[in-house]
Order: C-alpha cells, then sequence, then structure tokens
C-alpha cells in the first residue's frame, strides 16, 4: 500500500472514529474533544512550522482558531456570568495570538495558547469529580470535599 493511500485510510478511520465519538458524546464530553482538537491542531501546526512548511501550518492554526471560536459560540453568556465572560475573553486572547502566531510564525505563541488551553481544560476535566463531590455530600453530610489531615 503506498503513503499516500495509507495516509488516506488513516484520515477516513479518524474521521468514523470521532463521528462515533460524537455522537456518544454529552455536551461536557464535546467541550474535552474541542479542546482536545485545538490543541492537536496547534501541535501539528508547531511541527509544520518547524518543518518550514508554512502553508499547512497555517491551515492548522485556521483549523485550531475555528474550534476555539467554536468554543467562545457555545458559551452561555446569560446563565454563565462572570465565569463565562472570562472564558469568552480568553478564547478571544488565544484567536488573537494565534492570529499572530501564523503571521509571525511564532512558535512562543503557539505555546503560550497551548498552555492557556491546557489550564482552561485542565479545570474543564475535573468539573465531573467536584460535581460528585458536591452530589455525595448534599445526600451524606459526613463526606467532605476537603481532605482531611
Amino acid at each position: 500500500m503506498s503513503t499516500g493511500k495509507l495516509t488516506n485510510a488513516v484520515n477516513e478511520y479518524n474521521k468514523i472514529n470521532i463521528a462515533s465519538g460524537v455522537e456518544a458524546a454529552d455536551p461536557h464530553r464535546l467541550i474535552q474533544m474541542l479542546m482536545h482538537g485545538a490543541l492537536e491542531k496547534i501541535a501539528i501546526a508547531k511541527g509544520y512550522l518547524a518543518r518550514g512548511d508554512i502553508s499547512n501550518k497555517g491551515v492548522h492554526i485556521s483549523w485550531a482558531i475555528s474550534i476555539i471560536e467554536g468554543l467562545r459560540a457555545s458559551l452561555n453568556m446569560d446563565d454563565g456570568g462572570e465565569v463565562a465572560k472570562n472564558l469568552e475573553d480568553m478564547y478571544e486572547y488565544m484567536i488573537r495570538r494565534l492570529l499572530r502566531a501564523n503571521l509571525d510564525n511564532d512558535l512562543a505563541l503557539l505555546d503560550e495558547v497551548s498552555s492557556l488551553l491546557l489550564t482552561i481544560k485542565s479545570a474543564w476535566d475535573g468539573l465531573p469529580g467536584i460535581i460528585k463531590q458536591g452530589k455525595e455530600a448534599a445526600v451524606d453530610p459526613k463526606v467532605s470535599t476537603v481532605s482531611e489531615r
């Protein structure tokens, strides 16, 4: 099998795998998948930048921008209060930094956005545990969300 055919096969597999994951995902998981996708596109762009492939670098930065714009658009500004506003501001900042990284071929800016997105993703990833602890504490007041030493 030629490299081109193998690449096409892998791409098709990935499309099917992602589609089936999206169909089964709850809203929390969908946001995790979007964040992961943006981080992946930034990492791929960094690789292309390192190899001097400016065209593909731009494609993947644009893709990351689209994903982050989707995250921004998904915010519930009516119910989200200050948290939603802060996330909106952060997503807009990331988009501006990615645009600048693309224009200047700036690896440090790509790293900056990855770091910011990882921080948000880490907090998002921890939400189910925090929610579970809150529910357990509501059912059994002896359950503490703060570890005792």
